[in-house]
């Protein structure tokens, strides 16, 4: 395992000790040199560029393909009815006999949340830190797939031999304990992956982002550095977590009422100065929402959270305690529909009634996109009497994402050769480039690139290559891929301009024998619209005598020939384009 004196063994001799064998490996020069003559490196995002989540890389180097992250994206407001957005894996499919391994940087959805759907069809060991592996063990055994692929915890400082690559793991700072940054040593140069994180300089854990380490890559030579983007338009530092302390404490001091906070699950560093606030202020804890009771169970079995073993107490328990002796941790930050703190402002949650003797604070930022749906949870708690205290009131927030300054200095202590942006949408990748040609990085070595599209690079050159498969896979209930742009563009059509059914029996012949009958759904009420559609019958009826007159018998015909003839009666008729569906039946 790779440890302070295993990197001083390196500057000095050339080998380092993988984690593997523990063996040392040589670090032949005149083999690299042969190497990187005879072969490029290859990096491919299959996700994770121009959009924010379903983050996954790949890095390939001759016959040996590792991956970086396999994250999810959560549905747009178009994608009626899909659940979750997963990547197109049709590349590593027909690569699976290459790849080595897949390696994780942090524990969240936009970087674990695909690893189920994709084992299912490629099989290959993981490698994650200890939360982050609990993590993707809860998922795989929610899936009953617990025992499909090998998974293999590694401490940060560690590097893992896989071939002919070797990954190391660097501890990083982000908004979830053991987060780490890759460096990936290849025959052709080292390249840094960032994963997500920010510079904070005063961690809750203590444990701050091994910047030593990344002087040191940067001392030796970084062939490439791979960057979050995700806050890349904001200026300055973003603030340590560790602020977000004294805050709770103003909130708490005091405060005769109930105290309810909803936070994002995977934020252990925020749920820990909860903790702080609720023991200091002789407050008990109860937790609300599966994914926040699982993450601060896997947090307390791993000690990531410090807290007496009294404090935590069962949500049925909390009608035993006074308001100003109880703390709810609760999931729903984001306004989601099903979160539990939605359906407490909506008077549905089971185990949780709030009233006007109720402080909600809502501790994080709306996602881009859920702006509105927490607007809502906010005017539906004020509406019940509750006290909501805000980011927009208090600095009840901070990001986990670097702003400039932090992108910077990583910039400056690695001191790649070639740069590429990800982690972000489009304005990001570009905001992120500009700041990489303000540190003096050539425009010529900057990489923006879409998803799928090769880079090619070794220590001479780097080049934009060819394109693999890559896109969006969507994800609705148990189908997985049966969901594509022709089902959501019915959805669409189905949503906004309703549906009208056509019902009839013809024979052989053509003529109607019973019907025509027609039925609507959300197109218009049928009882305020019976002349309509008793004109819509009658259209039908001469429209069938018209095809019989023309000697049309072909029953394909005859339907795609009623649909567009119907469709555009009803058009005239009312300016709207509902979906006709004709359904005939042969007697």
């Amino acid at each position: 395992m790779e440890t302070k004196q295993n990197k001083r063994d390196t500057r000095k001799t050339g080998y380092r000790r993988n984690y593997r064998s523990g063996k040392s490996v040589k670090q032949d020069k005149s083999i690299l040199d042969f190497n990187f003559k005879k072969s490029n490196l290859k990096i491919i995002a299959l996700g994770g560029l121009d959009e924010i989540g379903k983050n996954i890389t790949v890095f390939e180097y001759e016959d040996e393909i590792i991956l970086v992250d396999c994250g999810l994206e959560f549905p747009e407001d178009d994608m009626l009815g899909v659940d979750l957005v997963i990547p197109d894996v049709t590349y590593l499919i027909r690569n699976k006999d290459k790849i080595k391994g897949l390696f994780i940087t942090h524990g969240h959805e936009d970087h674990i949340g695909s690893i189920p759907y994709v084992l299912k069809q490629v099989n290959m060991p993981i490698y994650a830190t200890r939360l982050t592996t609990k993590l993707i063990e809860h998922k795989l055994e929610e899936q009953r797939i617990m025992n499909i692929a090998k998974i293999n915890t590694i401490e940060q400082g560690e590097t893992v031999n896989v071939g002919k690559m070797q990954v190391e793991f660097i501890r990083s700072s982000h908004s979830i304990p053991d987060a780490v940054m890759f460096a990936i040593h290849t025959p052709v140069g080292t390249v840094v992956h960032t994963g997500d994180f920010k510079v904070d300089y005063t961690p809750i854990d203590g444990q701050m982002m091994d910047l030593g380490r990344l002087a040191e890559l940067g001392k030796e030579g970084v062939l490439a550095l791979l960057s979050d983007s995700t806050n890349a338009e904001r200026k300055g530092f973003t603030m340590s977590e560790k602020s977000v302390g004294p805050v709770f404490d103003n909130l708490f001091e005091g405060c005769k009422k109930r105290i309810v906070v909803a936070t994002f699950a995977s934020n252990v560093h925020r749920v820990q100065q909860i903790v702080n606030a609720a023991v200091k202020y002789k407050r008990k804890i109860a937790v609300s929402g599966r994914s926040m009771m699982n993450m601060i169970d896997a947090a307390r079995d791993l000690n990531y959270i410090d807290a007496p073993d009294n404090l935590f107490i069962d949500i049925d328990l909390i009608k035993n305690y006074k308001d100003e002796e109880l703390v709810i941790i609760t999931t729903g930050s984001q306004g989601e529909t099903m979160s539990a703190l939605t359906r407490m402002a909506n008077g549905e949650h089971k185990k949780v009634t709030l009233t006007g003797n109720d402080l909600v604070i809502i501790s994080a930022n709306p996602i881009p996109g859920n702006e509105k749906a927490v607007s809502n949870v906010i005017d539906k708690l004020l509406k019940i009497g509750a006290e909501v205290v805000y980011s927009a009131l208090a600095d009840v927030h901070v990001s986990g994402h670097a702003c400039q300054e932090e992108q910077k200095l990583i910039m400056a202590l690695t001191k790649p050769k070639y740069f590429i942006p990800v982690h972000g949408e489009y304005r990001q990748l570009i905001a992120h480039r500009d700041t990489a040609i303000e540190m003096g990085i050539d425009k010529e070595n900057i990489f923006i690139s879409n998803n799928g599209r090769e880079i090619e690079l070794n220590e001479n050159e780097a080049k934009l290559g060819g394109t693999v498969p890559s896109g969006r896979v969507m994800v609705d209930g148990l189908g997985v891929g049966d969901v594509g742009s022709v089902v959501l563009r019915d959805r669409q059509h189905l949503s906004q301009d309703g549906l009208i059914v056509i019902v009839m029996s013809m024979d052989r012949a053509g003529e109607i024998v019973s019907g025509p009958d027609v039925i609507s759904r959300g197109f218009v009420y049928v009882r305020e619209s019976e002349n309509l559609m008793e004109e819509v019958k009658s259209f039908i009826r001469n429209e069938i005598k018209d095809l019989e007159a023309n000697h049309v018998t072909d029953w394909s015909i005859i339907k795609s020939t009623l649909k567009d003839r119907v469709r555009d009666f009803v058009f005239n008729k009312t300016k709207r384009n509902p979906m006709i569906l004709p359904i005939i039946m042969e007697v």
